[in-house]
């Protein structure tokens, strides 16, 4: 619990615009960690819903038998990116959300890869 904790708190400390972020375990969809910029952001229901995402596309993977490991899904919205990064073991995520204009995706994405690589 100790590295989602410090995990959200360094991805805080390197990107403090977020609107979101959440260490989310991937089975149950509860996150372990989280933090939010705005008090009308649910990161609870935003963990549970995109806890569903990830599953959804596990399993359209499996089933196209693609032989690939998801390594993150990006969702683009009107002003909004919110990015997925999952574990290197798949059992844990880090859901993020930022706003577009304010935030560079690349940089946003190395950050969660280095968050992702100590989380197990």
């Amino acid at each position: 619990m100790t590295s989602a904790k410090q995990a959200v708190k360094d991805i805080l400390n390197e990107l403090p615009t977020l609107l979101a972020v959440a260490v989310v375990e991937t089975e149950t969809g509860m996150p372990l960690a989280s933090h939010s910029n705005l008090a009308e952001f649910d990161i609870e229901t935003a963990a549970a819903y995109n806890t569903e995402v990830v599953k959804q596309k596990l399993k359209a993977v499996q089933a196209l038998k693609l032989n690939q490991t998801v390594q993150d899904i990006l969702l683009t919205l009107t002003d909004q990116l919110h990015v997925i990064k999952l574990s290197p073991k798949g059992d844990k995520f880090i859901y993020l959300a930022v706003n577009s204009r304010d935030t560079n995706l690349a940089v946003a994405r190395q950050i969660l890869k280095a968050q992702t690589a100590v989380l197990n």
